[in-house]
């Protein structure tokens, strides 16, 4: 122990202790320029702001400060395709040159969708659905049926449209629905040989009323007589619904 403590006085320890240092400060001097060197410390360039222009010109953009780009499509009804919508990294960034820039463009192919069903849905409910989808609602129209506001048909360029037929995404298409209403016209109902109680009951489900009640020849039993004519004649047109039909009955067969 006597003899180490005595050579760290020597000049010999002295020596290599100043060469080891002087060569760790090399080399740490060595790896901190390397790394300067090897990562282009200094030769960060801000990321361009390119949303809201076309490909094209981003593309220019890109290649003359030195980027690479990725692309990825999206598609939004009412937005005008080939516009860069969405960029990373940030507009602002600070970036090596050559970075790959990944940027999200508006497709100018929609894509095609299943037409959902919308038969026997309300319009509100076939409106959600439908803005769902993607798919614009047209013109509204109404015709004659006892389900009110309730879609009965769907009208695709003049054409009916079934469910789960392929359509682009952002079409239009039209609903028909019911005006809650029904018919305001109906066929007259054949009531010959019907009782007068019958023949109350068959017109009042077909929406019409009983008129004149006339009864033939000898009637004997008003309860048992039965029609044997009738206007208007289930032949005629259809007639307005409250119609009042008249009857005539008699007990001879």
């Amino acid at each position: 122990m006597v003899k180490f403590f005595q050579y760290l006085r020597t000049d010999t320890f002295r020596k290599n202790l100043i060469g080891a240092i002087i060569g760790l400060t090399v080399f740490l001097l060595l790896i901190i320029f390397g790394l300067n060197t090897y990562t282009r410390h200094d030769e960060s360039i801000a990321v361009p702001d390119l949303r809201g222009i076309p490909i094209d010109e981003a593309v220019k953009k890109l290649q003359a400060d030195g980027f690479e780009y990725d692309l990825d499509s999206v598609y939004q009804v009412d937005a005008k395709p080939g516009l860069v919508i969405e960029q990373d990294p940030d507009p602002a960034t600070k970036v090596k040159k050559n970075r790959t820039l990944y940027l999200t463009i508006i497709t100018r192919v929609a894509p095609e969708v299943a037409f959902p069903d919308l038969i026997e849905k309300t319009f509100v409910e076939a409106r959600a659905v439908l803005n769902s989808y993607g798919i614009k609602l047209g013109d509204t129209t109404y015709i004659p049926d006892i389900a009110k506001d309730v879609v009965l048909d769907v009208k695709f360029g003049n054409e009916r449209l079934n469910a789960g037929r392929p359509i682009p995404k952002g079409s239009t298409v039209d609903l028909v629905l019911g005006d809650g209403r029904g018919d305001s016209e109906v066929q007259v109902p054949d009531l010959t040989g019907l009782t007068l109680e019958q023949a109350k009951f068959a017109l009042q489900g077909n929406s019409l009323t009983l008129g004149a009640v006339n009864y033939m020849g000898l009637v004997t039993d008003t309860a048992g007589a039965t029609v044997i004519s009738q206007t208007p004649t289930p032949t005629d047109p259809k007639v307005s619904i409250g119609t009042p039909i008249n009857i005539a009955l008699t007990n001879q067969q």
